[in-house]
């Protein structure tokens, strides 16, 4: 018993320290020293990068993500994904692949966990809206990762941000898009969203009937497997058996390629769909109109971030928004009151 308490006093740094040095790869990226933009003392029972995941997961911007879209606006049923669930989906099989290739595991759930906080509202169609709002009216552009870091950064905890690591922001701002993470545990992030969003937005686009089974592209589904939990298992180990042999996070020519061949199905017959661009009409309305009125009538949003223009706390307000709230505040504007419930 005395070892144990001894064992248990020993300083948690010095205990991590240790531990990765024999167990992690050398590619790993240590847990300590924490590099932070305003320097703070460590916590005595979490790393850095557990603290950062706590901080994400405790945040608003957080919770807000299970009311918004995934792929389909709105749903009826259940079971279909929301930016939450897809979020949660991905954080898995990185870690997945993480422990695998013996990478840090909570670095990698940290930026998994972030990555889609700064997502608007409905979805890449919102996205899309709000792009090309701020386009007009701002002569700017809107991209989610971008805004994902501000989230962090700046907008939460009213305005002092999560303060989180530098590995940890570098993951989420470069987890889609052009830029190379400077980590190993962010590329597996960036490379596992797809993997994990192209596979459960096939199980939804069943279920919704948007798809058949046999519309599925038959050779890729050979190569891949019939099921998503199949296809998410091949494409795990290739990555894995991949990367380990490059010492980069990397797929094969050939189930890589599948993959992304897949991904091209899905936006010709499910995300840039007819079904879909009904919905973008919709969607487009509702975003563009919230953004005009708000842009003349700034005074009736919350306050935002106090030294930022009018054009940015409007982006910043419509990108918090949940679908439903989204909806609720352009019925609000626009429906007469006798006609709300």
């Amino acid at each position: 018993m005395s070892g144990e308490v001894i064992a248990g006093t020993r300083g948690l740094e010095e205990r991590v320290r240790s531990w990765e040095a024999e167990y992690l790869s050398p590619l790993a990226t240590p847990s300590y020293p924490a590099r932070r933009r305003t320097e703070e003392l460590d916590s005595p029972v979490r790393t850095p990068f557990q603290r950062d995941r706590d901080r994400i997961v405790h945040s608003k911007a957080f919770r807000r993500l299970k009311h918004k879209t995934q792929v389909f606006v709105a749903p009826e049923g259940d079971h279909y994904r929301t930016r939450l669930t897809h979020t949660l989906e991905a954080c898995g099989i990185a870690r997945t692949v993480a422990r695998a290739l013996g990478l840090n595991e909570d670095l990698t759930e940290a930026i998994g966990l972030g990555h889609d906080l700064g997502h608007p509202p409905f979805g890449h169609i919102g996205e899309e809206a709000l792009d090309a709002a701020m386009a007009e009216h701002c002569g700017t552009a809107f991209r989610h990762n971008l805004h994902s870091l501000r989230v962090v950064d700046v907008l939460e905890r009213d305005g002092r941000g999560l303060n989180l690591t530098e590995q940890v922001r570098d993951g989420i701002v470069t987890h889609t898009g052009e830029s190379r993470p400077s980590t190993l545990e962010g590329r597996i992030v960036k490379l596992v969203d797809r993997v994990a969003y192209i596979n459960h937005d096939i199980d939804d686009a069943l279920r919704a009937g948007v798809l058949a089974p046999g519309d599925l592209p038959r050779e890729e589904i050979e190569l891949l497997g019939a099921t998503g939990s199949a296809r998410i298992d091949a494409l795990v180990r290739d990555i894995v058996e991949h990367s380990s042999e490059a010492g980069d996070i990397a797929q094969s020519e050939e189930l890589g390629g599948a993959m992304l061949r897949l991904r091209e199905f899905m936006f010709e017959r499910v995300y840039l769909a007819p079904p879909a661009r009904r919905e973008h009409e919709r969607v487009q309305r509702t975003m563009r109109g919230l953004f005009d009125h708000y842009m003349e009538n700034p005074a009736e949003m919350p306050g935002g971030e106090a030294c930022a223009d009018v054009c940015q706390r409007v982006t910043d307000y419509l990108a918090g928004m949940t679908d439903r709230y989204c909806i609720a505040k352009f019925a609000e504007l626009n429906l007469p009151e006798e006609s709300r419930f």
